[in-house]
């Protein structure tokens, strides 16, 4: 056996080990909230500290031989079997019961100066998670540049809208077709965080006032299936203007463009909402997608060092709890040597009862939780809120849909 085939199988042995250590740790999470945020950092960190950490994992497989999607799956199968301690629990959980339980990564990634270094590195993590059997995979906001107005036009792209076939992706978008790449080669579903886009004005969208450019820039997350293809986009819809005096200030709106449609998209588990960052402070922004159907909503964000400490877990229970779903946020990590913006970190997944069931801290790791959608279903059950709703005093109005009737 050649040197790389035993060192890949001597990782995806500890590797193995590791997730049945994940697996024990998960089962008390769901019992109650009390001892969640302790658990739940046990759960994010464990597997990467014994396996060497989670770059350490990616970068030698990367190196050595790459994943690919016939490999992935038996990783996925090795774990959703009944030997598997979550199986029982979670299989019954899918709208088709023919998919694997719902397994979710948030790769939470250091960003750097270097375009295609970051779309190594974010590779590289994405095996990584796949390593740990996710099936869905999620990247933080702005993964391929530094956060910072500055930024957002020298490493822009056009992008294609949705839908476009694997096949239809062109070159000329290299971070696009490197995302639908990696998510075809590994059979995944990819929420690829968020990166910036150019295109041209239009009539709904006019140039820019003050960006300078020929053309307008978005905050723009892109999902793609287990085939490459691009099946949602979304352009932030709120963009962050902040002025804490003394503390932290930021204006998007001084290079980016807003989106203007709330994003849904169907998956084998059921459908999920998606928002960026600051969309998140927008509880109808979040109803406006549950009433759509999501049972699960993804925010990649970049919180930073004043709001994060405050609000960012706060609003992803929050937001959890008033629509009784799922919310995870994916952060990039915190940057090593203090320059620049600096992100909060700490991504996390939260249930519909609104307890953090798995979670990290500021630097470079991956989160993974085990998603039951059915939860949101029984909690609208137990506490039907939707349906109590006082709509002769107050509503939450699509607009979108209701202008489409």
């Amino acid at each position: 056996m050649s040197l790389s085939r035993t060192l890949t199988s001597a990782l995806r042995g500890s590797a193995a080990g590791c997730r049945r250590s994940l697996h024990t740790l998960h089962a008390p999470l769901r019992g109650g909230y009390g001892s969640s945020n302790t658990g739940a950092r046990a759960t994010a960190t464990l597997w990467p500290r014994l396996l060497g950490g989670a770059v350490v994992a990616g970068s030698i497989l990367a190196g050595w031989m790459p994943v690919t999607a016939e490999a992935a799956g038996a990783e996925r199968q090795a774990h959703t079997s009944p030997s598997s301690s979550s199986s029982s629990s979670s299989s019954s959980s899918n709208d088709n019961d023919s998919s694997p339980p719902l397994r979710v990564a948030l790769v939470q990634l250091s960003v750097g100066a270097d375009k295609a270094a970051n779309l190594r590195h974010a590779e590289s993590q994405i095996e990584a998670a796949v390593i740990d059997g996710a099936n869905m995979v999620v990247l933080p906001e702005m993964f391929n540049c530094p956060y910072a107005n500055s930024s957002f036009g020298p490493y822009s792209e056009s992008m294609p809208d949705a839908p476009t076939t694997f096949s239809s992706i062109s070159s000329s978008t290299p971070s696009t077709l490197a995302m639908a790449s990696v998510a075809k080669r590994l059979g995944i579903w990819l929420v690829a965080g968020s990166m910036p886009e150019r295109a041209s004005p239009t009539d709904s969208s006019p140039l820019h006032a003050t960006s300078g450019h020929d053309f307008n820039l978005f905050n723009t997350c892109l999902v793609f299936n287990p085939d490459g293809d691009l099946i949602a986009k979304h352009r932030k819809v709120h963009l962050f203007d902040i002025d804490v005096p003394g503390r932290m200030t930021f204006k998007e709106s001084d290079t980016l463009s807003a989106g203007e449609t709330p994003t849904v998209f169907d998956t084998p588990w059921g459908r999920v909402g998606l928002g960026i960052c600051y969309d998140v402070r927008f509880g109808e922004y979040a109803h406006v997608l549950m009433q759509r159907g999501a049972k699960m909503l993804i925010f990649p964000g970049a919180f930073n060092m004043t709001t994060g400490p405050a609000h960012w877990e706060l609003l992803a229970r929050a937001r959890a709890v008033d629509n009784q779903l799922w919310v995870a946020v994916c952060s990039p990590a915190r940057s090593k040597d203090g320059k620049g913006y600096q992100a909060w970190g700490h991504s996390s997944v939260v249930s519909p009862w609104g307890r953090v069931v798995a979670t990290t801290e500021h630097h470079p790791d991956i989160v993974v939780a085990d998603v039951e959608m059915s939860e949101a279903e029984e909690m609208r059950r137990n506490i039907p809120t939707s349906t109590q709703k006082r709509k002769d005093i107050y509503q939450v109005v699509d607009v979108q849909a209701q202008n489409k009737q």
